[in-house]
C-alpha cells in the first residue's frame, strides 16, 4: 500500500483541480498495483468532493473495490467526508467510527487519527472529547508524519475552547500546538500555530 508521503507530495489542498488531476494521472500509472490504484481512487474521490461535485465523488467511491481493508478504510473516510461536506454530519459520524476502529485494528495509525479528527469536527455535541482522543492516540505514536497530527489538533482543541470562552485553557493549547509544529511541524503550521496565539 502507499505511504502518506506519497499522497502528501501529490496533495495541494488549496488547489483540488490540480490535485484531483495529480491522482488521476498517478492512478493511471502502471507503476502502481490495482490496490494502490484503488487507494488513489479514493483521493481522486476526495478531491472531487472539495470541489463541490459530490455527486460525482460518491459515485466515484461507489465504483472503487474496498476489499482490500486499507483501501476500505479510505473509502469509509472519504465518504464520511463527502456527507458532512454536504450538510449530512450526522450521517458521517458511524462512517468515521468505523474508520477509526477498523484503522486501529488494521494498524493503519495515520488514517486512525485521521478519522478521530474528523469524528471531532462531525460530532459537534462531542468535539473536545473526540480531540482528546485523537491527541492520546496520536501521542503514542512514532511515526513523525503520524504524530504531527498533534500540531492540528491542539490547534483544533485551542480554537474550540476559545470559543467557548474558555481561554486560558485555550492558550495552553496553542502553545502545545507550537512546541509541536516547531518539532516536526510544516512552516505553514508553525506561522499558525504563532497566529493562534497572537489572537488568544
Amino acid at each position: 500500500m502507499l505511504n502518506q508521503e506519497t499522497l502528501d507530495r501529490l496533495w495541494n489542498f488549496e488547489d483540488p483541480a490540480l490535485s484531483e488531476a495529480r491522482f488521476r494521472a498517478a492512478a493511471a500509472d502502471p507503476a502502481y498495483d490495482a490496490d494502490e490504484c484503488a487507494e488513489l481512487q479514493t483521493q481522486v474521490g476526495r478531491a472531487i468532493g472539495l470541489q463541490g461535485r459530490y455527486e460525482e465523488a460518491d459515485a466515484l467511491l461507489d465504483a472503487i473495490d474496498g476489499d482490500e481493508p486499507t483501501v476500505a478504510v479510505r473509502v469509509l473516510l472519504e465518504r464520511g467526508r463527502l456527507l458532512n461536506s454536504s450538510g449530512h454530519a450526522e450521517m458521517a459520524v458511524p462512517l468515521f467510527e468505523q474508520a477509526a476502529e477498523l484503522s486501529d485494528h488494521l494498524g493503519e495509525e495515520f488514517l486512525a487519527v485521521d478519522a478521530l479528527h474528523m469524528l471531532a469536527i462531525a460530532d459537534a455535541a462531542h468535539t473536545e472529547t473526540w480531540t482528546r482522543s485523537a491527541l492520546e492516540y496520536a501521542s503514542t505514536v512514532r511515526d513523525d508524519r503520524t504524530r504531527r497530527w498533534l500540531v492540528a489538533l491542539h490547534n483544533n482543541l485551542g480554537w474550540t475552547l476559545h470559543d467557548a470562552g474558555r481561554c486560558t485553557e485555550a492558550m495552553v493549547e496553542f502553545q502545545l500546538a507550537e512546541q509541536w509544529a516547531e518539532r516536526i511541524g510544516t512552516p505553514r503550521q508553525q506561522e499558525l500555530a504563532r497566529e493562534a496565539i497572537r489572537t488568544c
